[in-house]
């Protein structure tokens, strides 16, 4: 007699989206926000994705003013008005927050949207599809018919079950002419198919040396964390991800925890991935019990943070951070040309006479290999005081597979090379991917049509002129969103691409944006010393200290390079222990006889 086939609950929507990381969730809000049907099915019980399960509460990219627009600048403005004691706590990042106040903000937006419905502990083990079109993706306990699909998995799980054409790992130079790719296989390569995982836990201070002993690790996997500290010394080390409370993220690239072992197991059977993710927790635990034994200061897990999930330590992100996933085959392709700088900026996606354009990014090009040195083409500068990556975008093209209709990517999933996956994966850029994504899907459904059937222009004025969270689709070092011309200028370069300025600097008067002094600023008065590469250092009147002077806003910028070497100012802004350092907001200079006081 045949067995009865379990019988599970079928929904419907007007939009899929499915795996609750960074860009899946902003996906799903913005969608949902146009007042469109979308149901957004997680694997874990927290959104967010690398930015709150993952455990990476100190997002890298889009630090400056004039990238933090869209929901990525919503979501950086409302930690800062509700995480106590700010956001200026570890160096690595301009911004670290309680990864519980992350996941409670994401949630917290799902809640208020009426046209979203939010389903967890589900994780898709089949793509349905009628012909060339996908229509729904089944899960243990439901199946769900929909009219777009977005694939927001942290390995672009969908790109499999849907047989989409993708790619996994490496490309070789002959294939994009990328500068930095390797000509041929190699030793690294072969150990390292994509970028090496992390996964994440957190510290804390003790003063009881007996509590919280961190056991013996149970891996036979060796590994040599002596050297982990070496080049930047213990307190660096620890402040390096220093979130609020005294929390300490350890997520360390020099001999810390990045484990990238026979990773294409992630790909293999359910047995091998369950392995490799054994393996990497009690890669991370076994350094855990390193540090604990090793440094000066005592330490134990930071227990309590994240969500029991069967034996993990609460200590530890609910899943390791990945770099790199699968990625989508899709109609153009990002290459490492695309992102390197042909002044100080990019050049703008162009297809069919349009600009294309419908996110921007701005990160180096980091490439995490443990125990090998990989060089990579520069694609940095000082901005403000201090190193920040060149910016790039994401052209519409590269979220359009040729082939299948009914998809959308929107996690590190999209049609990306190895190479410039090293830029285009950071937080704050599969933020706003992810939210042109969503505009993309709900626009689609508005004007019943499929996304490759979308005027790209209206996409770029949906988003620049979204009410909540307008988010920019042109990179202007110059011209952050609470600037009064800030959508005039969006507007002008995509109707004018060959007036793009290669400096990234647009013919602006940026001080119509200039913040007023703060009471809730640190003030310090002093004398500006400045290099000849324009960073800045302030001696306190008062004091003597000295500190490093950086800022993210561009009238800032501005007015520190008109500043004389020597010139006595007064500085407002936040100070960041951490790295020693004051982010400046508002500058009034000095004059003769003037004292202002100051710390």
């Amino acid at each position: 007699m045949a067995m009865a086939t379990k019988s599970i609950p079928q929904l419907t929507t007007d939009i899929l989206v499915v795996g609750g990381g960074t860009g899946g969730t902003a996906a799903a809000i913005q969608a949902a926000r146009r007042g469109v049907k979308t149901i957004l099915v997680s694997e874990g019980p927290w959104l967010g994705g690398m930015l709150t399960s993952a455990g990476v509460a100190a997002p890298d990219g889009n630090e400056l003013a004039a990238w933090q627009t869209g929901l990525w600048g919503q979501f950086l403005r409302t930690l800062q008005t509700q995480q106590p004691g700010g956001l200026d706590h570890g160096w690595v990042s301009l911004f670290t927050f309680d990864p519980r106040l992350g996941a409670k903000v994401l949630a917290d937006w799902v809640a208020d949207l009426p046209t979203l419905t939010w389903i967890n502990h589900q994780f898709p083990v089949e793509v349905l599809k009628n012909g060339d079109r996908l229509v729904g993706v089944r899960f243990p306990d439901y199946e769900i018919r929909t009219k777009v699909i977005l694939d927001g998995t942290e390995l672009g799980d969908l790109l499999a079950l849907g047989d989409i054409d993708h790619r996994w790992g490496w490309d070789w130079q002959d294939k994009f002419d990328e500068p930095s790719c390797p000509v041929a296989p190699n030793g690294m390569t072969k150990e390292y198919p994509i970028q090496s995982p992390t996964w994440v836990f957190l510290l804390r201070k003790t003063t009881n040396s007996q509590t919280n002993i961190i056991a013996e690790p149970t891996i036979d996997v060796a590994q040599d964390f002596s050297n982990t500290w070496q080049n930047h010394g213990e307190k660096d080390f620890l402040t390096y991800g220093q979130l609020p409370g005294e929390h300490y993220m350890i997520n360390w690239p020099i001999a810390g925890n990045d484990y990238g072992r026979d990773l294409d197991r992630l790909l293999g059977s359910e047995k091998e991935r369950q392995a490799y993710l054994r393996e990497a927790y009690q890669y991370s635990y076994a350094y855990a019990h390193y540090l604990q034994q090793h440094h000066s200061e005592k330490l134990e897990l930071a227990t309590g943070i994240f969500p029991q999930v069967g034996d993990l330590s609460t200590a530890f992100a609910l899943h390791p951070y990945y770099r790199e996933s699968r990625r989508l085959k899709g109609q153009q392709v990002i290459t490492e040309r695309d992102i390197l700088p042909q002044g100080e900026v990019a050049s703008l996606p162009i297809h069919n006479q349009k600009v294309t354009s419908i996110a921007v990014g701005n990160y180096a090009n980091d490439h995490h290999y443990p125990g090998y040195e990989f060089p990579l083409a520069p694609k940095s500068l000082i901005w403000g005081g201090r190193w920040t990556g060149t910016p790039f975008t994401i052209p519409f093209e590269a979220l359009l597979s040729p082939t299948v209709r009914g998809y959308l990517p929107c996690e590190k999933n999209i049609s990306v090379s190895h190479m410039a996956n090293g830029s285009t994966r950071l937080q704050p850029l599969v933020m706003n991917t992810g939210q042109a994504v969503g505009m993309i899907a709900a626009l689609s459904i508005e004007k019943n049509c499929d996304p490759q059937d979308l005027d790209v222009r209206d996409v770029q004025e949906a988003l620049i002129g979204d009410r909540q969270a307008p988010a920019a689709v042109i990179p202007l070092f110059n011209l952050a969103p609470d600037h009064p011309e800030w959508r005039q200028w969006q507007r002008y370069y995509l109707d004018n691409p060959e007036q793009y300025p290669p400096s990234g600097h647009c013919p602006v008067d940026v001080n119509l944006a200039r913040l007023p002094f703060s009471k809730s600023q640190y003030v310090y008065s002093g004398e500006l010393q400045k290099s000849e590469n324009q960073t800045y250092q302030l001696t306190c009147q008062q004091s003597g200290k000295v500190l490093k002077v950086i800022t993210e806003r561009p009238e800032v910028a501005e007015q520190l390079i008109d500043c004389a070497h020597g010139q006595k100012i007064t500085l407002g802004g936040r100070y960041n222990p951490a790295g020693n350092w004051l982010v400046v907001e508002t500058v009034e200079t000095i004059t003769s006889g003037k004292d202002l006081g100051g710390r």
